[in-house]
């Protein structure tokens, strides 16, 4: 084929219907053609010649060239040509000598490859308008139609583009075949070198937040907003919702009439149980509100800890935690609260058992009777350190103290602790305990005593054990969980890295002003 033989106009009408099927810009497919004119001409010329093809916008007519630079020096006979030669034909230094070219004939293997440049330069160009297309709408709920259904994934093709569901973002016993509809969430759009990818959810959480959106008018204009969601895809779900319009009822706007909306939703998700929460800024009446359908009888929240103990009647236990854990865990992922569940009998006995440790502790340190042991557990005194860190005004103030009492109870206390801390520094002493340990300031001596007696003896032993180890050394004395372990653990590391942020002597030394 003779490529002056092709009709500039149908050229050019061939470049508008390939960018109209292909939903990319006409300039890419010319670009294209262009390409693979130049590969053609290269085969045929030489190619380490720069043969360059050009085709006119307006007529279609194709131009082919051979580009010579004009340099002080040549390096590539091919490609260059010096000032002197570059003078006879009038061309200056830096400049091209542009020699015209006769239209060359493809033969058939010289076609398919120009047929096969075509091709790549458009699909590039396709995949560069579907990534710029999808890159923004990251969070968008998508409607298309499955194109192929594998085991692990699902291809569904959007109309413009592609997009995968992987097995582990669909709703379990979720089966979908070849020409079904589905609808799905933009989780990612990633440029890879096989195109751009766009990764589909049914089992994000926020999937069902875009569907909530769809259904409730009141969630679209801002009326209502969605708080939180917590999902188990399939099975059940909580969303927690809030009203900015005091006489709008967020809970009722979302279930609908006769349950209309939320069922809607229900209906998209397989069957999903959903339960509407009404959300609150105070965490106690937020999590009792995320605990339904169970009653709580009582709530105390550790806010450092990030913890909620919550007490239920005997009877509601099972209902709390739901079957297999769902309820309470749903909750806790829905308010951000790690939440204990027990039962009032369980609570009373887990009470008393405390009351009983601390009252014989404190028995048996401050040689006290127990109705003042009693006392002291009930005011809230956890430790014989806290006794002796209490002034004597505090302490008089328990009803049924006086001041003598008070004053005799403190100096107790300061004779114990001062006591145990000989004791104690002579037992760290016995076990060769490195200083470093022992003067950690979020270490208390008992703590360091019960490393030591671990065989933890510097700071460096510390640093190299894990929150579950630290944990279950310590949990008696007050260390509450893994995260306040891994706490501890990061500040012994913290020497790890100052050493390696300071200078050697033989730095120190160059930089010094003196050096040299």
């Amino acid at each position: 084929m003779d490529t002056s033989s092709i009709p500039g106009l149908e050229l050019m009408q061939i470049a508008d219907v390939v960018a109209r099927e292909k939903s990319i810009d006409r300039e890419e497919v010319i670009i294209a053609m262009e390409e693979a004119i130049q590969k053609a001409g290269r085969s045929k010329y030489g190619n380490d010649r720069d043969i360059r093809a050009m085709i006119d916008r307006k007529t279609g007519s194709i131009h082919l060239e051979r580009w010579t630079e004009v340099v002080e020096e040549v390096e590539n006979d091919e490609t260059q040509m010096t000032v002197t030669e570059g003078t006879k034909h009038q061309v200056g230094l830096g400049e091209f000598f542009r020699q015209p070219l006769p239209p060359i004939e493809f033969g058939r293997i010289a076609a398919q490859t120009a047929k096969q440049v075509i091709s790549q330069k458009v699909r590039e160009a396709e995949r560069a308008r579907q990534y710029q297309e999808y890159k923004d709408r990251v969070g968008e709920v998508v409607i298309g139609t499955v194109k192929r259904a594998e085991s692990y994934s699902i291809t569904v093709d959007l109309g413009r583009a592609e997009g995968v569901i992987r097995r582990d973002q669909m709703i379990p016993r979720e089966n979908f075949n070849q020409g079904d509809r589905v609808r799905a969430y933009i989780v990612d759009v990633r440029e890879e070198p096989r195109g751009p990818q766009i990764f589909l959810s049914r089992a994000a959480n926020e999937f069902m937040a875009k569907l909530f959106v769809q259904e409730v008018p009141e969630i679209y204009d801002g009326i209502i907003e969605i708080k939180a969601v917590a999902r188990e895809p399939g099975s059940r779900a909580k969303i927690s919702v809030v009203s900015r319009d005091s006489s709008i009822d967020p809970v009722g706007a979302c279930v609908g009439l006769r349950g209309s909306r939320v069922q809607a939703v229900v209906g998209e998700l397989q069957g999903e149980k959903i339960e509407i929460i009404p959300f609150s800024e105070d965490p106690v009446t937020f999590i009792v509100n995320a605990l339904a359908p169970a009653e709580v009888a009582k709530v105390v929240v550790d806010e450092v800890a990030g913890r909620v103990e919550v007490v239920v009647p005997d009877e509601q236990l099972s209902l709390a935690i739901g079957r297999r854990g769902q309820n309470v865990r749903l909750a806790s992922q829905l308010t951000g609260w790690y939440i204990d569940i027990l039962t009032e009998a369980e609570e009373s006995e887990r009470r008393q058992e405390e009351f009983k440790t601390r009252s014989t502790r404190f028995i048996e340190a401050l040689n006290i009777d127990d109705v003042i042991a009693h006392l002291l557990v009930a005011e809230g005194f956890v430790s014989v350190e806290d006794i002796a860190a209490t002034s004597i005004f505090e302490l008089s103030t328990i009803q049924g103290f006086d001041e003598d009492i008070a004053t005799e109870l403190n100096n107790r206390a300061v004779e114990f602790v001062e006591a145990e801390t000989v004791r104690i520094e002579g037992e760290l002493t016995r076990l060769n305990v490195k200083d470093d340990l022992k003067e950690a300031e979020y270490l208390s001596l008992q703590m360091v005593l019960t490393l030591a007696e671990n065989s933890i003896l510097c700071l460096d032993d510390l640093a190299e054990l894990d929150s579950e180890e630290l944990l279950g050394f310590l949990g008696e004395h007050g260390l509450e969980d893994e995260a306040a372990a891994g706490e501890i653990i990061m500040a012994a590391r913290a020497h790890w890295f100052a050493d390696e942020e300071t200078p050697t002597d033989d730095s120190e030394a160059d930089a010094s002003p003196d050096a040299g």
